[in-house]
């Protein structure tokens, strides 16, 4: 029993799975190194910039949010060199549930799809809330004041736990996930050709505000850079940082996004790792520049809104009234291209855990003209928006994060078993300074973890317990690799 759940699948083996896939038609190669790294951007330039940035700086790191961006960055170079690694020795769908079932077993791997579930649901929710706050914004300084008992909420998180807030249900978060479901349904190149052109213009606009919002930035609201902690830890101080970095290190879940569509891109062994790598680079500078920008425009004690751009932004008065209505509209057509590929990234991930029989074959089941998983996506979307029409920002911010880093973490651990185990492999991206890097990005990730709330860990736990019942009821009975062991290997 013990041999079985920790089987692993070859590197070969996952390779020929994939291939099989291929020649019956199922996710075609359609995307070039443009359009991944496209993806990448995309999907890192969304909440984690235009929403986290805000709430972070003001429950947990103030101004210091900028250096949070930079140690979560450090921790993310780390672990996307293991991810390039990987990516070019399996260049197929499932990112780190593949990795993690090439080296460390099946029932690690279950883990590590099951926080992906976590964190891709969680993510696409996430999106969703802060483009209906921005959205809303934009509305009002057209006139169009909408309720907020249709854009808010109906649970929020308060010391007491969950409670009701009186609204009845966050509609343009509803609404913004119906729409990319429909993108996503009508195949991956349109999808592509729509989030390039987003992406292109995203960056473009973040950099001409960003770097016009520098110029009017008060200096006064960046002293203290650090502000004193309140005498908990996470809250302000160094460990305001460390926590802030634990959070907002969702903002990087972009990467994992890039290794899910391995499957469907051109030349994956050379344009995966590139991608990943370039998409880091692009995303760390933007991160600084728009956390330095609105801190310095606004007192980060003011930033605690879904919108914390468009808010620090308007506190510049006059002098950026030009950039108020650009930024609005970047940012609310900019996180529909986040939105796009977080909600791509689940449907791979079931895709996935399918195509190895832990999770219902109907995730497999590609539509013969879209070529879509179009049931998966169909699920991943009804999921989503029910997410996030009922749950607050807070509490989904969180519960991403640990899951990203606990992903983040095997990922790292699972270079050096594979290393020891295959070292015949050929890898045409190898981790340069191993095994420091991969030592570094684990011990890196686990402090990340232990810096998040008591809280958060209770809801992985409950998390992970239901995954194991799952498991247990479904998992072990229809796995492909279990059913291909001898007898003997019980």
């Amino acid at each position: 029993m013990i041999a079985r759940l920790f089987a692993r699948k070859s590197i070969e083996a996952l390779t020929q799975d994939a291939g099989a896939l291929e020649s019956g038609s199922a996710l075609p190669r359609t995307l070039s190194l443009f359009s991944l790294t496209c993806f990448g951007v995309g999907s890192t330039i969304g909440a984690g910039i235009f929403v986290l940035t805000g709430t972070v700086a003001a429950e947990r790191a103030g101004p210091a949010v900028v250096l949070s961006f930079v140690l979560a960055s450090f921790a993310c170079a780390l672990a996307g060199l293991c991810y390039a690694e990987f990516a070019g020795m399996v260049p197929v769908a499932g990112s780190a549930y593949t990795y993690a079932y090439a080296t460390l077993g099946e029932l690690v791997a279950w883990i590590i799809g099951w926080c992906l579930i976590l964190e891709y649901l969680f993510a696409s929710a996430l999106v969703a809330i802060g483009w209906s706050g921005y959205a809303v914004s934009m509305a009002a300084d057209f006139g169009v004041i909408l309720s907020p008992a249709f854009t808010q909420a109906p649970l929020d998180v308060t010391a007491a736990g969950l409670v009701f807030t009186g609204a009845v249900i966050n509609l343009p978060a509803v609404a913004v996930v119906v729409l990319c479901t429909g993108l996503l349904l009508a195949g991956t190149r349109l999808s592509a050709r729509v989030n390039d052109i987003i992406v292109v213009a995203k960056v473009a606009v973040i950099l001409v505000v960003g770097i016009a919002g520098l110029l009017y930035a008060n200096g006064n609201h960046w002293s203290p850079m650090i502000p004193t902690n309140s005498g908990h830890f996470g809250d302000f101080g160094i460990s305001g940082v460390v926590t802030g970095a634990a959070i907002v290190f969702y903002a990087y879940v972009g990467f994992d996004a890039v290794s899910t569509m391995a499957q469907e891109t051109h030349n994956p062994r050379r344009n995966v790792p590139l991608a990943l790598i370039a998409s880091l680079a692009i995303c760390t500078a933007l991160y600084v520049l728009v956390a330095l920008m609105i801190t310095g425009l606004a007192d980060y004690r003011s930033l605690n809104v879904p919108d914390p751009v468009y808010v620090a932004i308007a506190q510049a008065g006059p002098a950026l009234a030009w950039a108020k209505p650009l930024i609005g509209a970047v940012v609310v057509v900019g996180l529909i291209s986040a939105l796009l590929v977080t909600l791509l990234g689940q449907v791979r991930i079931f895709y996935a855990m399918a195509r190895d029989g832990l999770l219902p074959k109907l995730f497999m089941a590609v539509h013969p003209r879209w070529r879509t998983p179009y049931l998966g996506t169909l699920v991943t979307g009804v999921t989503t928006a029910v997410i996030a029409g009922l749950f607050p920002l807070q509490l989904l911010g969180e519960l991403i994060s640990i899951g990203t880093l606990l992903a983040f973490a095997i990922v790292c651990l699972g270079v050096i078993v594979l290393r020891q185990r295959r070292p015949d492999l050929p890898r045409p991206f190898r981790v340069p300074g191993y095994p420091f890097v991969p030592l570094a990005g684990i011990i890196i990730c686990i402090a990340l973890m232990l810096s998040l709330p008591p809280d958060t860990w209770l809801r992985l736990a409950i998390w992970l317990i239901l995954g194991f019942v799952v498991y247990a009821v479904y998992g072990v009975r229809h796995s492909q690799l279990r059913k291909s062991l001898p007898r003997a290997d019980v």
